[in-house]
This record gives structure tokens, C-alpha cells and sequence, in this order.
């Protein structure tokens, strides 16, 4: 597929996403969002990518943050559309994608461009990166997830400290507070989140998709995460991806995994 804002491309088993609008430090609009939907399910149903990259282009940004000018003039039930929609499409639909989707923070990070990280599996950032949500000095809170999900990863204490302040992190700073899993250049930025890639591939999409499940379950509320974990457990019983993980253990070899 063709797109406006973003650009998509697959190798090796890896699909990476770059979020193309450098003139607007890659900021969010609805076109955007829309365009990274479709460009993720594309890469979901598609057998031979195992692991999903996003990322911002040029050296400034990953995403700074939504494009303003499109919600400036929103009364009370467009913003709460605003959101609604936007959690739909995108934020709660990464979270919760069956392919592993790492981010790579290449430099801002801030407002919706933190959430759309913290929305991905985990994150890795580039020693320039700097992350924030800086709703509150625009008068608003942070829509697309962010007041759950930074809780969910720095604590409550840390969490609040970053909404209230509209303040910004350092990458090292995300990584003391667990918001990132790793530090390293621009330069090896793309190259380290390809080497994890690597090893996420080695192993079983079908395991993986369980875990991915079970995980999220601990953070939704009504949910029984330990029940969530039983049933995708017992059902990888069923599954050829067990049959020759377990055969390969037993004949002491590499087990050579199906795809999707």
C-alpha cells in the first residue's frame, strides 16, 4: 500500500514504520492515525512479519506530540470523540496486537507521541531522546491512554509528578524509571531494536500471541489475569508450534517454528 505520512517497508521477517511528516516533527493528525492503523493490520495478517518496528523519521522526533491544529476549535463532545476514536484505531489497537511491536523513541517523544510509544510492547530510546506529556500546559489532559498506561509503567508517584509538571525526560531518566528498556545511539538505534527483533523471531509466534494476551490481562480491569494465563497456557498444548518446540528439546536441536 501507498501512503501520505508514513512509510512502511518489510525485511527479514521485520516490518518497520516510519512515521513520515518531518516539517511537522512527525505530530499526529487524524490522516496519520488512520494511515498507521491500516499500515499495522496490513503488517499483523501478514504471515511473514514477525516482529513490528515504529518509528520517527529525520533525527529530531519520534512523534512531538498531536497536531494541535485539528482539535484547537473541539467543544466537549468532539474531544471526547477525539479520543475515543483515536484509542480505537490506534493506541488500544497496538496494545493489544498479536505481532510484538517495539518502538524506537528517536528523539521527541511528547504528548500523543509518548502514549503511541507507551502503546507498543516495549520501548527503546536514543541517547537524544526526551519524553513527556505536556497536556496539562495546553489546558488538557492526556487523551490517547496516557494517564493509565504511565502509571501502569513509572508508578503512580512518577506518573503524576510528569502529567502535573508538563515536563520532560531525559532518555536515561525513562530508563532509571522502567519507560524504556534500553538506551543506546541514534546511529544503533534501529540496528539494536532489529537485533531483539531477531531474537523474539527465534521463537514461537503462537507462544508469543498467548503471552502478549495474558500480560495485558493484568492490567484490565474485571479481568482475571492468572485465569487469562491457564487458558492460553493449556491451549499452546494444542498447537504445532508446542509439538516441535518440545521435540526440538528432546532431539537437542533448534526448533524450527511455523509462521503465523
Amino acid at each position: 500500500m501507498s501512503y501520505e505520512n508514513i512509510l512502511s517497508k518489510r525485511n527479514d521477517g521485520i516490518t518497520t514504520i516510519t512515521i513520515n511528516r518531518p516539517n511537522k516533527l512527525n505530530a499526529l493528525n487524524k490522516a496519520t492515525i488512520n494511515e498507521l492503523n491500516q499500515a499495522f493490520k496490513v503488517a499483523d495478517k501478514d504471515k511473514n512479519t514477525k516482529v513490528i518496528i515504529i518509528t520517527g523519521s529525520g533525527e529530531k522526533a519520534f512523534v512531538a506530540g498531536a497536531d494541535i491544529s485539528e482539535f484547537a476549535h473541539f467543544d466537549v463532545e468532539d474531544g471526547g470523540k477525539l479520543a475515543a476514536k483515536g484509542q480505537e484505531l490506534l493506541f488500544d489497537y497496538i496494545e493489544n496486537l498479536s505481532t510484538p511491536v517495539i518502538a524506537a523513541v528517536n528523539g521527541f517523544a511528547l504528548g500523543g507521541g509518548l502514549e503511541l510509544a507507551m502503546a507498543c510492547h516495549f520501548r527503546i530510546a536514543s541517547d537524544n531522546a526526551k519524553m513527556g506529556l505536556p497536556e496539562t500546559s495546553l489546558g488538557v489532559i492526556p487523551g490517547y491512554g496516557g494517564t493509565q498506561r504511565l502509571p501502569q509503567l513509572v508508578g503512580k508517584g512518577r506518573a503524576m509528578e510528569m502529567v502535573m509538571t508538563a515536563g520532560m525526560i531525559e532518555a536515561e531518566t525513562a530508563k532509571a524509571y522502567g519507560l524504556v528498556n534500553h538506551v543506546t545511539t541514534q546511529d544503533e538505534l534501529i540496528p539494536l531494536c532489529e537485533k531483539i527483533a531477531g531474537k523474539i523471531m527465534r521463537n514461537s509466534t503462537v507462544a508469543i500471541k498467548g503471552a502478549i494476551k495474558a500480560i495485558n490481562a493484568n492490567y484490565k480491569d474485571g479481568v482475571d489475569g492468572y485465569k487469562v494465563e491457564i487458558k492460553q497456557f493449556g491451549k499452546c498444548f494444542g498447537t504445532d508450534d508446542f509439538t516441535e518446540g518440545t521435540t526440538a528439546f528432546l532431539e537437542k536441536r533448534k526448533a524450527e517454528f511455523p509462521g503465523k
